[in-house]
Formats: structure tokens, sequence, C-alpha cells
């Protein structure tokens, strides 16, 4: 008899799985994930990367003690909007013509990381800066009922600003519409001692009467921690996709009371401070209700810091590090910067990794998480870390390049050799772009392995592997997809 139950069990198990499919079976076990992302963090500023940072941030650096910190990860990007495109779609942002006033940045009939989540059953939540754009309305002109923003891109529900701190109008949006419409107005504002793009920098303008630029970081932290309290009064038994996307330490610089002087970086120093506690309470409610050990947190910035030389000698502390350059910039600091993987149930932690990242890979990655294989016009340039995470034997080739692309430098990654097309930074940084002399480089080779720091330009001394790096550099935009 018991061998016929027993039969009988292993029968109905069987035609379980058929018809509903292994992969559905195991959603349970699926973690939680947390995406956390800073705007204009430097590699500099957290302790876990700069040992000589004036900045406190026990909470980014209890996530690298917790978790494995990535030392050679690069937005795909060195400025805010390019960056959360590749981002959210695994895609390079080279590939497609931005212009966030005018349209939508994310394609509808692109399949998104929140919008991959929810095929396998995550509920998904974002807050905090959008800075995508919308289908019917850029979120300058028109407030209400915006269509191609978060909510249809992949996301269940949205609470944030439609873009930087720094631009007009000032609002608060839920889902599509306008919390309140920007009826007012409020006027610019700068700080002495800095540059006009630093300190309690806006731009003067329309403003809704229940928007202040001091408690926004604060609206972002409590709706994140909110959102984690929710789902576990409500008992929910999916697992969740939280995107936390703050509009700070960017621009304005407007640390609240409790954090002014808590750091030896000045206005910024002090924000940035501000901005790890932020992420501590993120972290503390996750543990308040026994989410962290399977919720996988990933925490970066979107492009580097605003800080320059004369920032760095008057506090003695540099955003950026060791690297060149800043914000905007094809050098390093432009977009080499902080990332953290921490999920207690499979990343061993204090691990530290050189491997080569892109954020385009975080769609890879959590699809190999989640055992979803993504369609050929999806994640393009987005490769798996899973193995890295995990420490285990990767069936796939590891990244080995890396592209980042403006329309005056592009930049070519082979191992530790970095190929820019251009001579200058790029961007922000002076010069912006040098006319090459007679007989001299055209554009800058660099071994970073070597040389971090960008200072001995080998251009002329490797023509071959310039050449090579030009073609393979070619053949990989040509392509539409990652091909090495």
């Amino acid at each position: 008899m018991r061998t016929s139950k027993c039969l009988v069990v292993t029968f109905v198990a069987s035609v379980v799985l058929t018809v509903f499919g292994m992969h559905d079976i195991a959603r349970g076990s699926n973690p939680n994930i947390v995406l956390i992302l800073a705007d204009d963090l430097g590699y500099g500023d957290p302790g876990c990367y700069n040992p000589n940072s004036k900045i406190p941030t026990p909470s980014i650096d209890r996530l690298a003690k917790e978790g494995m910190r990535f030392t050679d990860a690069h937005a795909a990007a060195s400025v805010c909007v390019p960056s959360r495109y590749a981002l959210l779609t695994g895609r390079y942002p080279f590939r497609r013509k931005i212009s966030e006033r005018a349209e939508a940045v994310i394609e509808a009939d692109r399949l998104t990381l929140p919008g991959m989540l929810k095929k396998v059953g995550y509920d998904t939540t974002m807050v905090g800066k959008w800075h995508l754009g919308f289908d019917n309305g850029d979120g300058y002109k028109r407030h209400q009922n915006l269509q191609g923003g978060p909510v249809d891109r992949g996301f269940d529900s949205y609470f944030g600003i439609h873009t930087s701190l720094d631009f007009e109008p000032y609002y608060y949006m839920r889902d599509r519409d306008a919390i309140q419409l920007p009826t007012g107005t409020v006027g610019s504002s700068s700080s002495k001692n800095w540059s006009p793009i630093q300190g309690a920098f806006w731009r003067g303008g329309r403003c809704a009467p229940d928007f202040k630029h001091n408690e926004v970081t604060p609206k972002v932290t409590n709706e994140a921690v909110a959102y984690v309290n929710s789902l576990a009064k409500a008992k929910r038994k999916n697992p969740f996709f939280l995107y936390v996307a703050f509009p700070s330490p960017h621009t304005p610089w407007l640390p609240l009371e409790e954090f002014k002087g808590k750091s030896g970086a000045g206005m910024y120093g002090d924000w940035v401070a501000q901005v790890d506690h932020s992420i501590g309470r993120i972290l503390n409610a996750l543990d308040k209700h026994s989410l962290a050990q399977n919720t996988l947190v990933l925490f970066m910035s979107d492009n580097g810091p605003v800080w320059f030389d004369a920032d760095k000698k008057k506090y003695g502390h540099s955003a950026t590090g060791s690297l060149r350059g800043m914000k905007g910039d094809a050098w390093e600091a432009g977009h080499r910067l902080p990332f953290i993987a921490r999920w207690p149930a499979e990343i061993e932690p204090g691990k530290v990794s050189d491997s080569l990242l892109c954020y385009t890979d975080v769609m890879s990655t959590c699809a190999a998480i989640v055992d979803y294989k993504l369609p050929k016009d999806a994640g393009e340039d987005s490769f798996n870390q899973l193995p890295e995470l995990k420490g285990t034997q990767a069936k796939t080739p590891a990244r080995d390049t890396y592209i980042w692309g403006r329309k005056s430098h592009q930049v070519m990654r082979l191992g530790s050799m970095k190929l820019i097309t251009k001579l200058g930074s790029g961007g922000f940084s002076k010069p912006r772009e040098t006319k090459p002399e007679k007989d001299g480089p055209r554009g800058q080779l660099y071994d970073l392995a070597k040389d971090p720091g960008e200072q001995n330009n080998l251009w002329l001394e490797k023509p071959e592997l310039v050449q090579k790096l030009t073609d393979m550099m070619k053949e990989n935009i040509n392509a539409g997809r990652s091909v090495r």
C-alpha cells in the first residue's frame, strides 16, 4: 500500500511539473532584489573604496563587508540619462538616439529589467529619480497622465521626481501623475565659494506647493522603507524588486542639520553622509523583517562626481580616488564607479572582484538568477555575472570588453587596455578636446593594469593595438550587440 501511495504522489508531482513547468514551481525561492542607485557619487567617496576618504559611509562599507565589492565596474555612460537607460535595458546607450525631453527614452517594445522580473512573478516598484522621459509629454510641460514612464516600462508603482533636482518644474509624481501641480515658483539657488554647478545649486522656475528641495531625498527614503514594511505587513509571497534611484548626492547639496559637519569634505561630504544614512535605513528595514538573507542588494552610482582639483586641494578629499577626470569624462573617474552586491544566502562576505563589469550586466545576471532566457532582442550588451558573484565556473565567456560612447569620444576596453578615440576628456574636465600635434597621437591608449590614473599615453608606441581595438569597436557597434 505504501508503494502504491508513493507511486501516486510521484505521478501527481510529475503531472504538476508538466502542466505548470519546473520554472514556475521554483519561483518561490527567487531572491528579492533591491537596486540602489546613487547620483553623482564618486569612486573615492566610500571608505571601502578609499581609505583616505573624508566622508563617513558606514552603510556602504557594511554592504562591502557583507558582500562583494567590484573594483572595475563601469556605468555605460558618464552622465545621467544614458547611464539609466543602459542599467534598465542591458543595452549600450549609444545604440539609441536619446532625447528625454522629446520622448520616452526606453522604447515601448523593449524588455526592461523590471518587465522581465514581472514575467516571473515579481512585484516591482520604483522610487526616486526617473529622468528617462515620457511618450506624451516630457514632464517639463505636461504633468498629468504621463505615458511611457516607470509604470509603462515594467514597474507596478512609482513615486518620485521626473528629472534631476536642479531642473524645473519641481513636483512629485505618483505613477503617471503629479501629486500637486507646479503652480507656484521658486527662485534659483547657488552657494558661495563653489562653482556654478556645485553647492546648493538649482535653476529657478515652476514649483509645486508641497515641494521643498531638501525634503526630496528623505521622502524617497521614506517611500522605500514604507514599501518594504508594507510587503512584510501584507505577508505577500511573491518576491519583490525595489529600484531606489536617489536624486543625490547630485546638486543641490542640501544636508539636513543633523548631517552638517559630519564629514571633512564640506557640503558635498555632508550630503554624501546623508545619502549613506538613507541607504542604512533601507538595510535596517530588510533586517527588521528578516528579509536580508535572501535579498540581493545591488549598490552603484550612475556616473562620476563633480569634483575639481581645487576641491581636492581645499578639503584633502578625492571624490574620484586615484582615478583621472570626473562626471561626463571618457577618463576613468567619469564611469568607473562603486558597485557592491550583497546576497547573504549566496555571496560570500568580504569578497573583492577585479573582473570587468558594466551596469548593462545587471539584466543578464538577474535573468540567470531567476532562470529566464532573454530573447535575442533584449539585453544585447549584457553579460551574466552570476558565476563571479557565487564563485562558480562560468558556462559562457566572461566580459572582457567594454564600450563607452558619445559623439566626440568613444572608449574601447579589451582586458586592461583602454582606447579613447580622441585627445582630451570628452566631458567636464579640461581640456575637453585637444587637437593632435604634427606626428603626435590622435587619441589615447592606456594600460589600466599598470596606469589606472591614465598618465602614460601608449598611442604611438602600440599602433597595432590601436588598430585592433578600433576594429573591434566598429565590429561591436555595427553588429548591434556585443560580440566579444
